[in-house]
């Protein structure tokens, strides 16, 4: 054998150096990989542990591979007694090896109510089923988790109460909503009505007197009165004068019951449940009609500028909007009561195919802090016990449903807020 130069030793001896700092570094990355793979271990089985549900892992045979510790509380079986048996140790439940054999064969979770033998009998689980996969994406079991049925039901009776209770609380609140509005409707309603009711009422008095003085003249006239005497009478009774002021009366009372009349539709048209089918309306009328009322219901009132059109079609329920022009024209009151030089202005019209309606006023007007929650249900910036907060929430829904829109615009000083329509044809 050739001597082997220094050189070739020098070579051999870095490769050496090479292939053991090499192999430290591998033996570094697996006892790190290994020190993982203990922490995933001993993770896992705290979480299987801690498990409240029955959690069970089968393989694509459908061999246990693991269980959860609350499996022993729910069926009295040691989780280690089952593991590497097949599922049938568990149950023989018909429903869980098809749901199962499902699962793997087609890739997709699916769900099973199925019954389990227990110390106590068979008990109903909702049970979970969602396949395992590899790396590559190789099938290799599923998983099953489940819940006794009762427990679940439980829970849903219990989330049915709270929400029948919170449904029950919207509607007390939105009919405490309805009577304030009814409040002040009903203070207006009194005072409108007061004024030709007892003019009505003023004029019925004076025919009862007119209609006297002609009784006692006919009694006259029915007793052989001579013609003399009847004039005399007719002249004492002064029954010329008495007969134009009675057609006066006549006048007067018939007026007056024609008011009461025009009060009455207006709360018949005020009061329309808005059920049905979309029909066109006259946009501009049902908002005169919804500010008087509200006006109405009112000691006093700032300035309301209209600039409206004659006439504005639009397409929706009238009694709908009714209400939401009434909430609007009210906020905007109560934004500026007591304020010195307060005014209202509410502007109507057109905008290619949709008709809209302008409520403004000059109020202190809503900050941008609070102008993205307005339109949310309870929310309101009125003092306790003036407002519930539906109001605004109850008319953007009102006019969603229309297939319009409530918004807050812009505007230099206090609020407004447009109230958009379909125009009608």
């Amino acid at each position: 054998m050739a001597d082997v130069s220094d050189e070739t030793w020098v070579d051999v001896m870095r490769a050496v150096d090479r292939t053991y700092a090499e192999l430290v570094d591998y033996q570094t990355q697996l006892e790190a990989r290994n020190a993982e793979l203990d922490e995933m271990r001993s993770f896992m089985a705290s979480v299987f542990a801690s498990v409240s549900d029955v959690l069970i892992v089968v393989d694509r045979y459908g061999t246990v591979e693991q269980a959860a510790g609350s499996f022993e509380a729910l069926l009295g079986i040691r989780p280690a007694d089952v593991q590497g048996q097949p599922l049938s140790t568990i149950g023989n439940d018909p429903r869980l090896h098809d749901a199962v054999k499902s699962v793997i064969h087609t890739r997709m979770a699916a769900r099973a109510e199925i019954d389990l033998p227990t110390p106590d009998g068979p008990t109903p689980l909702d049970m979970s089923i969602a396949p395992r996969f590899g790396d590559r994406g190789k099938s290799l079991g599923a998983v099953l988790i489940g819940r006794p049925v009762g427990e679940l039901r439980h829970a849903y009776s219990e989330l049915e109460d709270s929400h029948r209770a919170l449904q029950e609380a919207q509607t007390h609140l939105v009919r405490n909503e309805k009577l304030a509005s009814l409040g002040r409707l009903l203070a207006g309603v009194a005072h409108e009505l007061n004024n030709p009711i007892s003019f009505v009422y003023a004029n019925t008095h004076a025919l009862e007197k007119y209609v006297s003085r002609f009784v006692t003249y006919f009694e006259a006239v029915e007793n052989g009165a001579s013609r003399q005497d009847l004039i005399a009478l007719r002249q004492d009774l002064r029954l010329g004068r008495e007969l134009s002021n009675m057609r006066t009366a006549i006048d007067g009372a018939r007026d007056g019951a024609e008011r009461v009349r025009d009060i009455v539709e207006d709360l018949r048209r005020l009061s329309a449940d808005g059920t049905g089918d979309f029909a066109p309306f006259d946009l501009v009328e049902t908002t005169r009609v919804a500010t008087h009322w509200v006006v109405r219901g009112m000691k006093s009132h700032a300035p309301i500028h209209t600039e409206m059109p004659l006439k504005l079609t639009a397409m929706g329920r009238d009694g709908h909007i009714q209400q939401v022009i009434m909430n609007l024209v009210q906020n905007a009151l109560d934004a500026v009561e007591g304020m010195d030089g307060a005014e209202i202005h509410i502007r109507a019209g057109q905008r290619g195919d949709m008709v809209f309606v302008e409520v403004a006023d000059n109020g202190p007007g809503i900050g941008p802090d609070i102008a993205q929650s307005i339109f949310d249900p309870f929310f309101t910036t009125k003092p306790v016990g003036k407002g519930t907060g539906l109001g605004l929430s109850i008319s953007h829904k009102i006019a969603e449903e229309h297939g319009g829109n409530l918004a807050l615009i812009p505007s230099d000083k206090g609020a407004c807020f447009r109230l958009s329509l379909k125009g009608g044809n």
